[in-house]
């Protein structure tokens, strides 16, 4: 049962009956923040690339309700998951919404969609016999016929969005951050068959080509865009893509590429890469008035520092007011969820967060959330969890 907002009242001579009143003093209220690119199942570990063959789902399942934890306390009361293995982020929405884990609200992905060998393909780096052929029912496509076989396994999977990899990335195990992996067909066949569906669909993209192929083809969001040039952010101006910078992701994966061993000598040369650029442009991409929501792709750095990304969105040139309206309005925006979450207002859910002090002065307070309520129930106050 969801429990919205009854009314927004300015006196405690009108707090109604048999009303529980919190005193928050000093503190700033602000609406539920809202994390657009999260990985709730998994997070980052020096064993991560053998944990894969030693784990099973039900270990990620088990592990994923205290990263979901870690991200309500955070303050964040609604994320994207993009991406995860054997839909275990579906049974950790389902728990969640049946009120037996404690976490943020999710609107998840299920299993990513890209291409053969591509930043995708759960296989990469695998030997031969292992490695297999993946195919649509994994998220694996190379063909439009294949893309919408996928959309379709999603549906049935219960996904509520649809993530795709039209670009290398980091963390797999190829060769390229940037290379475009997916032609302009299979993605506007995804984006036909996921807009029949209801599906939106958020494109993981670094290099410029993939990106301007991303939004021809209709996407809803570009996640990283670490090499967007001029011409893909006037692109999306002009089709109103959104973009989600997840600056900290990079910042992390650079800083742990100086450790040896910590990543694979392949994953460690793309991070250095992206690491240095990424946020530069989420700041020329401010300048130039593309739209943005927040996001920070959790798990790449671990659960619970959501928060620091918002001093990295400042640094790289945003007014705080944005980047806060970036984590609330926008991405409420973004999710198509407008009239129910973003902000404080009567009719729309009960999330409402706590900080000491404003955070328009210091934006670093944003990581320091001392009080939580989702949907009408309190998770944190006074600076500790509390609740189931």
């Amino acid at each position: 049962m969801h429990h919205p907002i009854a009314a927004l009242l300015f006196a405690l001579a009108t707090t109604p009956p048999g009303a529980r009143t919190i005193e928050l003093g000093t503190a700033t209220c602000l609406p539920g923040l809202i994390d657009s690119h999260t990985h709730l199942t998994s997070e980052t570990s020096p064993t991560g690339y053998t944990d894969q063959f030693r784990l099973n789902p039900a270990d990620y399942a088990i592990r994923s309700t205290v990263y979901a934890r870690r991200t309500l306390d955070a303050g964040f009361t609604t994320v994207r998951n993009l991406g995860d293995d054997g839909n275990v982020s579906a049974a950790l929405r389902n728990a969640i919404n049946a009120g037996i884990v404690p976490g943020p609200r999710i609107f998840t992905a299920g299993v990513p969609i890209g291409t053969t060998g591509g930043h995708a393909d759960p296989t990469d780096g695998y030997r031969a016999d292992l490695a297999g052929d993946p195919g649509p029912k994994d998220g694996i496509i190379n063909s439009i016929d294949d893309a919408y076989k996928a959309i379709r396994q999603h549906y049935k999977d219960g996904v509520d969005l649809i993530k795709i990899m039209p670009s290398g990335g980091v963390l797999d195990e190829s060769s390229s951050v940037d290379n475009a992996q997916m032609t302009i067909e299979e993605i506007k066949a995804i984006v036909a068959a996921a807009h029949d569906y209801g599906f939106t669909v958020a494109a993981h993209a670094h290099g410029a080509e993939a990106i301007r192929r991303a939004v021809l083809g209709g996407v809803d969001s570009i996640e990283h865009g670490t090499f967007m040039d001029d011409a893909d952010m006037k692109l999306m101006k002009e089709h109103g893509t959104w973009y989600v910078p997840t600056i900290i992701a990079g910042k992390y994966v650079q800083e742990m590429a100086n450790i040896p061993g910590y990543y694979p000598a392949q994953v460690a040369a793309k991070a250095k890469q992206v690491g240095p650029i990424i946020q530069a442009t989420a700041g020329k991409a401010y300048k130039a008035g593309v739209k943005i929501a927040f996001g920070t792709d959790a798990a790449v750095y671990p659960h619970g520092r959501n928060a620091r990304e918002f001093a990295w969105m400042v640094e790289a040139g945003m007014p705080p007011m944005f980047v806060l309206q970036a984590a609330t309005t926008h991405a409420a925006e973004l999710l198509k969820k407008s009239k129910d979450l973003g902000s404080v207002e009567a009719g729309k859910l009960a999330d409402v967060i706590a900080v000491e002090g404003n955070p328009l002065d210091d934006i670093k307070l944003m990581q320091k959330v001392g009080f939580v309520m989702k949907d009408g129930v309190v998770y944190r106050e006074d600076g500790r969890s509390i609740g189931p």
